[in-house]
């Protein structure tokens, strides 16, 4: 009976220890009658970056509610490394190590970054009556942790409004790492952000990754998702649309079910019919510099496909002013 038990004990072990650090089964989130979210499932290992994509109002934002602690589930489970859970907080997600980061971010624009890093976990010195901010170990610890991040400021005493939005991001991602997140999830951190600050914060998820946290990264652009990814959700109107590996998923046929091949092909009938010439199609491809560091190569931000009328117009009006309709080369 023992030498059972002995034999049982490692083999559990070795299961909790490969279980995923944040696991959804079968999830569904109900607002009344408002089915908000619906037999949604995804896991989440340790040095993995797992992408969420989906259009507005395809139930990103629950799915971050959910696994953040700010609302529960209703249906379907729930489990942090192995366990199922329904935290009634964030700070109870916090302390299982699960950190978010929002897309405004919850900063102080006119506090210096150190303060900012430790913003509700401020260090103190002394005792009693005599007990202080300990603002050396902060500006030290903000200013080291921020250099291993791959981000060297100056001065760790400057406002963090002065920063540009990818050095911003990167610091809410140190601090989250810096207190202990085991999973942190990024809320459209590229969203508001240009073409090169977009590469400076890829580069910051792929070393969160490379430092053994699990990534859960909220996009709705795939070609900021598939460089960074080993796994994609897709979903559409609060319903999983697609659930792949990245070996089992091509770029395009990433961006062809994110944007609804069957649509666009719709849509080219619909001007078709009007008579609008579909015949010149313009491509726009952003791109992002090469990081060999960070092993990213060239990403593709964006591809977006513009219809163009059909010929430009050759004459003007008689005040000067194109013709109705058409426009200038």
């Amino acid at each position: 009976m023992n030498a059972t038990s002995t034999a049982a004990a490692p083999a559990t072990a070795t299961a909790t220890a490969k279980a995923p650090l944040v696991e959804l089964r079968d999830a569904e989130k109900r607002y009344g009658n408002i089915i908000a979210l619906r037999d949604v499932s995804l896991q989440v290992a340790s040095g993995e970056v797992m992408c969420v994509l989906g259009d507005n109002g395809a139930g990103k934002s629950t799915l971050i509610k959910i696994i953040a602690g700010l609302h529960q589930h209703t249906a379907g489970e729930y489990l942090v490394e192995g366990e199922p859970v329904k935290f009634n907080s964030p700070r109870e997600a916090l302390n299982r190590g699960i950190a978010t980061v929002y897309q405004d971010l919850a900063v102080a624009p006119l506090m210096p970054v150190w303060r900012n890093f430790f913003l509700g976990s401020e260090q103190t010195k002394g005792w009693g009556p005599f007990q202080r901010l300990d603002v050396d170990f902060m500006r030290k610890t903000a200013k080291q942790e921020l250099l291993d991040m791959g981000i060297d400021l100056r001065d760790v005493d400057q406002p963090i409004g002065t920063l540009s939005g990818g050095e911003r991001q990167c610091v809410a991602i140190a601090r989250a790492v810096y207190f202990g997140a085991k999973v942190l999830i990024l809320d459209e951190p590229t969203a508001a952000l240009g073409v090169k600050q977009s590469g400076v914060v890829l580069r910051y998820i792929i070393q969160a990754r490379d430092r053994g946290l699990g990534v859960i990264f909220i996009t709705h652009n795939p070609h900021h998702a598939y460089p960074v990814g080993d796994r994609f959700l897709l979903l559409k109107r609060g319903q999983s649309i697609g659930y792949h590996e990245k070996s089992a998923i091509s770029l395009e046929e990433l961006t062809g079910l994110m944007a609804g091949g069957a649509e666009l092909e719709q849509l080219v009938h619909e001007l078709r019919d009007v008579g609008t010439s579909t015949d010149a199609v313009r491509t726009i491809r952003d791109e992002i510099e090469g990081d060999a560091a960070a092993g990213v190569g060239r990403v593709q931000v964006t591809e977006a496909v513009t219809v163009v009328p059909g010929e430009y117009a050759e004459d003007e009006d008689d005040d000067g002013e194109d013709a109705p309709g058409r426009s200038r080369r």
